[in-house]
């Protein structure tokens, strides 16, 4: 046994993934399910353009002219607050998540926080000066946690199984959509000899959050949710609707809806709901282990240096000109979509410790062989600058761009595409929303963090800086191989109890067998009676 699964005792008989691979009808061939995606796509996976036009804008901005004369030219510390600040509300959040998405839903969680968006954002664009910026961005950062944990929750809750993981794991590509979206926007405003060269990207960060206010309603509520609070028979309903248009129809669903109800219930049975629950077992608290570290990985591996500070890097190896570097960041989002896409539709072909540790690998390598060239590429535009050199190195230079661009896919095969769809895999229902709101607490304190520290870093020691994140990246790939468990090939609830007494996963499975045999007894009764099985999926 590997040793990254030696204590995945919980797994319980896939016997609903069955069911939903044996269907052969294609999503697109389900009027209903065909809407629900098409409306999960500007509600709750835009919910990361957001985040990825906040990214892109501020590095963007970084490089404006109208942005730094109005602003003072922030340098060292005050640049790293200004970016920073959009996590550290995200940080202010979070306690208050779980009780908010628990009490209100998924939707009116995501309408909330979208709301305090479009108030940050409005400030933001009509700033009167730094400090005023500051806490705008705050007030945006306030806001994104509670999207980010609902809408993620809210994929995985409603997509059908077969393509829930494709689903949850495109969540996250979204982000790079804001990133292009943004680059284009800051590019254009790029030349305006005015204010609004930044007003104009600063305000336009309230279109995601429109999108979301205008289209959450349109979508159902968690069947899960409302299952939780003794709300079955909308729940059947939204089931019925979207996952009953399969080869085996209400029988799916009446399984379906057997596990969903019996897991939670004996979910609910062992919780508290409140933090303390997820001290409790061994099993909680190695779900909070990996969470935690996953949530510092996602942004301590070095890709807070190309999303917020790429104008810095670039300047070390002589590259100054702001229309360059602003067509640079705008390839680098475009680049980054496409492998983000492409990963995100392995997810139901690979395994999810093996994608992860090809991560991992690939980016301490990339970082290795970019830490090589970076310091070749300064050393040389140093000595040009000083004039002790002909020349900047330009064979440097260009193997530094290559190592940029080779990060993207490096760090979408684990950190962007499977985040999501990992963290609702390893956490139950009944502590979702917890430890999500954990993986984004640790994830937003490592953002916190490094974007206040990169500038002061590179400003001060350069290439070297690097070495940092390349020690870090080898800590990483030995965490994933010993920490990580295998959660490939199940629904969310045959991984309920996945470090726990397989025991409590027997029940769930019980419950579906019973649901399954019963409806089998009346199929068959049916057809005694009538000579066919004609009306079979009319029954329950």
């Amino acid at each position: 046994m590997a040793l990254g699964t030696a204590a995945e005792v919980g797994k319980s008989d896939p016997i609903i993934t069955r069911l939903a691979n044996e269907d052969k009808k294609r999503f697109y061939q389900k009027p209903n399910l065909l809407f629900l995606y098409l409306m999960l796509f500007p509600t709750c996976m835009g919910i990361e353009l957001t985040s990825g036009f906040d990214s892109q804008m501020i590095n963007a901005l970084q490089i404006v002219d109208a942005w730094k004369l109005y602003f003072g030219n922030p340098q060292g510390s005050l640049k790293g607050i200004i970016a920073a600040a959009y996590s550290l509300g995200a940080i202010l959040s979070l306690p208050f998540i779980p009780k908010i998405n628990d009490r209100f839903g998924r939707r009116w969680s995501i309408f909330g926080g979208s709301i305090v968006m479009v108030i940050g954002a409005l400030i933001q664009g009509f700033s009167q000066h730094v400090a005023m910026y500051i806490v705008a961005r705050m007030i945006l950062g306030f806001g994104i946690p509670t999207c980010i944990v609902s809408g993620s929750s809210l994929i995985g809750e409603l997509a059908y199984p077969k393509e829930r993981p494709i689903m949850t794991s495109l969540f996250n590509v979204s982000y790079f959509v804001g990133q292009i979206v943004a680059a284009a926007i800051c590019f254009g405003t790029n030349g305006i000899k005015s204010d609004w060269a930044w007003r104009i990207p600063s305000l336009l960060q309230i279109g995601p959050s429109l999108l979301q206010i205008s289209c959450v309603f349109f979508l159902p509520e968690s069947p899960r949710w409302l299952i939780s609070k003794d709300r079955t028979e909308e729940a059947h309903a939204i089931l019925l609707k979207y996952h009953s248009e399969g080869d085996r129809g209400v029988e799916f669903v009446e399984a379906e809806l057997a596990q969903m109800s019996a897991t939670i219930s004996l979910e609910l049975e062992a919780s508290k709901r409140s933090w303390a629950d997820l001290f409790v077992t061994a099993g909680m608290r190695r779900r909070l282990l990996i969470t935690t570290m996953l949530g510092l990985f996602t942004q301590w591996s070095g890709n807070t240096l190309i999303s917020y500070y790429l104008g810095d890097l670039l300047a070390l190896i002589g590259f100054s000109d702001s229309t360059y570097i602003q067509k640079i960041n705008v390839s680098i989002a475009c680049w980054s979509l496409f492998c983000g896409v492409t990963v995100s539709l392995l997810v139901v072909k690979i395994r999810r410790r093996v994608m992860y540790m090809a991560c991992t690998i690939s980016l301490l390598l990339c970082y290795i062989a970019w830490t090589v060239s970076m310091e070749r590429a300064q050393t040389a535009a140093d000595l040009f600058k000083a004039g002790l050199a002909a020349t900047p190195n330009k064979a440097a230079n260009i193997a530094t761009l290559f190592f940029i661009y080779a990060y993207s896919p490096c760090y979408n095969m684990g950190y962007n595409a499977l985040t999501y769809t990992y963290m609702v895999e390893v956490w139950p229902y009944a502590e979702r929303s917890r430890g999500i709101a954990v993986f984004q607490l640790f994830g937003r304190l490592a953002s916190f963090f490094t974007t206040f520290v990169n500038p002061i870093g590179l400003h001060d020691v350069g290439w070297k800086y690097l070495i940092s994140y390349c020690c870090w990246l080898a800590f990483e790939v030995v965490f994933v191989y010993f920490m990580f468990p295998e959660t490939f090939g199940r629904t969310l609830e045959e991984l309920a109890f996945l470090f726990e007494d397989k025991a409590l996963a027997d029940q769930a499975v019980a419950a579906v067998e019973k649901t399954l045999h019963g409806n089998d007894d009346i199929v068959r009764r049916d057809s005694g009676k009538n000579g066919s099985v004609e009306n079979k999926e009319n029954v329950v």
